[in-house]
């Protein structure tokens, strides 16, 4: 009995030891953030991430959201820039606008679907995740959430949008626009994969919002509107 307790002290001062050790290497934040190593500094970018989500994605799937937001609105895909120049001289402007509001229509319903995806990864973060985005640049938390969504997100936007661009005609109002360019003498044909372009745009579009509430939190203290961003990214400032 006695050689079992001696061997559990033994093992719970190893223990112990390797915590501190671990924690010595991030004397920032260990030492100026209470509770157990990097809980509170988690739970501040946590709500950072959520306070990003909410304040920005959530614009973005109202109607509009994209269309008429310059930051983010989907213009036509580079081998269609002609399509919508040529449409325009030749007096079909109206046909151009209206397959490039199509286009934002879809992405403003396919960021409907991005919420739960974008909660799970932030619930997921780990301590190491935390404290590499708590010291990295104006955008790691939004890298940090590009690396762990982008792939589910591409997943769920892509059948949305396929989806919507039927449900509003979308394909056949691009149908015609492609047609009538494919009609005009001396032009080169195309046929671009329209859902993959807009499913991309809207995924550029979200995680470029996310980042503009990002570095408003960092750099702007009056954003950070709870004691818990506040005392968190008081550790980035001093960093």
């Amino acid at each position: 009995m006695k050689k079992i307790l001696l061997l559990a002290v033994a093992f719970s001062l190893t223990s112990c030891a390797q915590v501190q050790q671990t924690l010595n290497q991030f004397p920032q934040i260990s030492s100026q953030v209470p509770g157990v190593g990097g809980v509170d500094i988690a739970s501040g970018l946590r709500e950072a991430l959520n306070k990003g989500i909410t304040q920005q994605v959530s614009k973005l799937t109202a109607v509009d959201g994209f269309y008429k937001n310059e930051a983010v609105k989907i213009l036509m895909p580079e081998e269609l820039q002609k399509v919508d120049a040529t449409l325009r001289k030749v007096g079909l402007s109206s046909l151009a606008d209206e397959g490039i509001k199509m286009l934002n229509r879809a992405a403003e319903d396919a960021v409907k679907e991005a919420t739960p995806i974008f909660v799970s990864a932030v619930k997921n973060m780990s301590f190491t995740d935390a404290k590499n985005i708590l010291l990295g640049n104006d955008s790691a938390a939004t890298t940090y959430l590009q690396g762990t969504t982008t792939t589910a997100l591409y997943s769920k936007f892509n059948p949305v949008i396929k989806s919507s661009f039927e449900k509003v005609g979308a394909d056949a109002v691009w149908t015609k626009i492609i047609n009538k360019y494919n009609t005009i003498p001396l032009v080169k044909k195309v046929n671009p994969d329209l859902t993959d372009y807009t499913t991309n745009q809207a995924l550029s579009g979200v995680f470029k919002m996310i980042a503009v509430e990002e570095k408003e939190i960092r750099n702007n203290i009056s954003a950070r509107t709870t004691p818990l961003l506040k005392s968190v990214f008081a550790l980035q400032d001093g960093k």
